[in-house]
């Protein structure tokens, strides 16, 4: 559809110049569409303005040369578009929630915050595959009972870990009324705040499903109260291996550009009906993510 190919212009024109000094009026130029044009289509479809997505993307590469070169805080900062090394060190505060030195001087290749090259496959995902302007909603407690076991993003090992509580879910005693699976994310395990997780950063997770009560509840199950309160909720559709691709637009799309203020209950992945199975591709299930 034309809307989509003006939108891969406009994504392919913003990589294609990261380094250079351009406008809005450039890409919407480039995509061929009128600049209020582009900027409502942009928002509408992928979530933010092109402004913002600009910048965002100007950051994550210049926090990738924080890393992974010997340039200089300022020099990184104005062949990124920044007038000033000032202005580059509060714009990326704001997202990263650190200095460039400090990024650079703990090797902080963080995950939230970070925003990928949006490639054909990326703009195709976030097109069809999640939504991305989140329900609010406001949900009581949830009693969740399962299994608990630890990963990280880079080598995610939950798809193993629903297998084996699949296998056992039967026997969950007290399950409730067309209980639902719920994944729980926990903490991270070495004490990582939201700003400090990684690919690499390992947390723990609770697969499982709702029960009316905890009470009684045999080894190997673990117990989990989830908390009420409101919520941003993000559908995911489709085969549940790029679901990964969902949460780097939650954390590297909305989660910079949301008025919403987080909060620090715990989010969680819901199952319904909905859910077809891992690689189907009609396959859709919820993300919750706690705000105030």
């Amino acid at each position: 559809m034309e809307y989509r190919e003006a939108l891969e212009r406009a994504v392919l024109y913003v990589e294609n110049h990261i380094g250079e000094d351009f406008t809005v009026e450039d890409v919407a130029r480039a995509a061929g569409y009128s600049y209020y044009h582009l900027t409502r289509v942009f928002h509408v479809l992928l979530g933010e303005g092109v402004g913002s997505y600009i910048q965002k993307r100007r950051l994550a590469s210049a926090a990738q040369k924080l890393l992974y070169t010997d340039d200089s805080v300022l020099n990184i900062a104005v062949a990124h578009g920044f007038s000033s090394g000032e202005s580059f060190s509060r714009a990326f505060k704001a997202a990263y929630n650190t200095t460039p030195w400090n990024y650079r001087k703990n090797r902080m290749d963080i995950f939230v915050s970070y925003k990928h090259r949006m490639d054909l496959p990326r703009l195709e995902h976030i097109l069809n595959n999640v939504t991305v302007h989140p329900k609010i909603v406001e949900i009581p407690d949830l009693l969740v009972a399962g299994l608990r076991g630890e990963t990280t993003l880079r080598d995610n090992k939950l798809s193993d870990l629903w297998r084996r509580f699949n296998a056992i879910a039967h026997t969950v005693p007290n399950p409730a009324p067309g209980a639902r699976g719920i994944g729980v994310c926990e903490s991270c395990t070495n004490g990582n705040t939201l700003y400090g997780m990684s690919d690499d950063v390992p947390f723990t997770e609770v697969a499982g499903i709702e029960v009316t009560t905890l009470d009684g509840l045999p080894a190997p199950f673990v117990g989990k109260q989830v908390k009420g309160g409101r919520y941003a909720v993000f559908t995911h559709r489709g085969n549940i291996a790029r679901l990964t691709q969902t949460f780097e637009y939650i954390w590297g799309t909305w989660f910079l550009v949301t008025g919403e203020e987080l909060d620090a209950r715990e989010d969680f992945e819901l199952y319904d009906e909905r859910y077809l199975g891992f690689d189907d591709p009609d396959t859709e299930m919820d993300i919750y993510i706690p705000i105030k």
